[in-house]
């Protein structure tokens, strides 16, 4: 028999045991129960085979990467046909279909990402239980040919390859399935790129580096019938990239930067075109040309890249003035690398541009950069002080002509930036928060023009 003393120690110490194994299990169940969490969803182009990919970001305790494909979206031939950009706004995303032969198909393609926003209570939360859609679609020989897509007041503008005339679609009107005047289109312009003012007045230009027709400039009515109502030439070979900012009009040419003031009112904007370069003599000694291929935008700044190795730097223009200025910022690169297109992201406050240092020649070895520049360090919405934040090296390009860059884009809290390496065919996903690399994904193939849609699930 055992005495008071003994059933009391026996008791205790089933008590303290049962505690402890209580103690034990519930890391262990919780650990099991975690739930997936979304961080955004991915869609990006594959070079080597015109296919379109997307995929849910995915953590619990290791990241993931959910892999589908879109219901509908038409099957390639990558020897005639190529997917030339991916563009997302409204809730729509548009393909560009681009034929590489007289008689194969050309056209758009546009589709629901399946990513939303659900009402809960007095907010929303993000959702991805749809799977990507085809809404609409126009894929015929002989149609339009794109070159590229642009996105100018929540409205989709599509340049052609060579014919005078572009494509505006409606983000609205494509989600409307069976909708018949989703797309319209407008004569003006020739292969070059577009800027659009409030919808009302296009800026279509001609791609043309020879001729009556070299710098030319159509201002185009797209309301009321979408005549033309005048044009003008830029003193230069070639029109590279258009936007608009701060009601004005920038054009990047093989001669330089210009701009002109710019209206709602197409008639008084062909009468008032005036055409002013952008003088690069910020020191007073260079008379080199600020050549770029893209121009950016971020509040009333215009954004781009210009020069080659020791004088690479990233070019900052204050439309909001009435002369326009310019800040430049110079970023160190080596011989043999060359600056990419910037990519502008909010993020924690803070405003980042994104430029990759990618090869110049598709056989080097060099290694290739990624450099961070803060914008607006000081917060005071004056990009004058921007400075180079962070640089790091990146998986290989495989350039080819314009495409084969690397890429990146970013959830829509700015929390993280996925970047393509062409090259390694990887995706590999950053942290803004402390610029740590959290995964890398082999993907395949050749991945390029990523865009991301949505940003991380909140459970409660």
């Amino acid at each position: 028999m055992y005495s008071k003393f003994q059933k009391s120690f026996v008791s205790s110490f089933l008590i303290a045991l049962t505690l402890t194994l209580a103690q034990v299990a519930i890391p262990q169940a919780n650990a099991q129960n975690v739930r997936p969490v979304t961080i955004t969803r991915l869609f990006w182009t594959d070079r080597d085979s015109s296919k379109l990919s997307y995929a849910d970001l995915v953590t619990t305790s290791k990241w993931n990467l959910n892999r589908g494909w879109v219901t509908n979206f038409p099957a390639l031939d990558d020897s005639t046909q190529s997917l030339t950009s991916i563009s997302h706004v409204g809730g729509i995303v548009l393909a560009g279909v681009q034929r590489k032969s007289d008689t194969a198909s050309s056209g758009w393609v546009a589709f629901e990402p399946g990513a939303f926003e659900e009402p809960h209570g007095n907010h929303n939360h993000l959702k991805y239980s749809r799977r990507p859609t085809v809404t609409q679609m126009k894929l015929e020989p002989g149609y339009f040919n794109p070159s590229s897509t642009t996105i100018f007041d929540n409205t989709f503008y599509l340049a052609g390859d060579t014919e005078p005339r572009f494509l505006k679609a409606s983000p609205a009107l494509l989600k409307a399935r069976g909708s018949n005047n989703a797309v319209q289109t407008f004569s003006g312009g020739a292969g070059g790129p577009l800027a659009v003012v409030n919808n009302s007045v296009g800026y279509a230009t001609w791609k043309n580096g020879e001729g009556d027709n070299a710098g030319r400039v159509d201002i185009v009515n797209l309301q009321n019938g979408g005549s033309v109502a005048g044009s003008f030439n830029l003193p230069a070979s070639s029109i590279n990239a258009a936007t608009v900012n701060s009601a004005k009009v920038f054009f990047a040419t093989a001669d330089g930067i210009y701009w002109t003031p710019a209206t709602a009112n197409a008639a008084a904007s062909a009468t008032t075109a005036s055409p002013v370069k952008l003088m690069n003599d910020q020191d007073g000694k260079s008379d080199e040309p600020l050549m770029t291929n893209s121009l950016a935008n971020h509040r009333n700044w215009v954004i781009f890249t210009a020069g080659q190795g020791p004088t690479s730097r990233l070019c900052l223009i204050n439309a909001a003035s009435p002369t326009p200025w310019l800040v430049q910022l110079p970023i160190p690169v080596a011989d043999g690398l060359s600056l990419t297109d910037p990519a502008i992201v909010l993020s924690l406050g803070k405003r980042y541009a994104f430029v990759f240092q990618d090869r110049v020649d598709a056989s080097s070895t060099m290694q290739e950069q990624l450099s961070i520049v803060e914008l607006d360090p000081n917060r005071d919405q004056d990009f004058s002080d921007a400075k180079i934040q962070f640089t790091m090296p990146v998986g290989a390009s495989k350039v080819d002509g314009r495409s084969g860059h690397h890429s990146v884009c970013f959830d829509a809290y700015g929390r993280h930036a996925i970047i393509t390496n062409p090259g390694d065919a990887v995706l590999t996903i950053l942290a803004l928060q402390d610029m740590k690399v959290k995964a890398r994904f082999q993907v395949g193939g050749t991945p390029e023009g990523t865009i991301a849609i949505g940003a991380a699930e909140h459970f409660h």
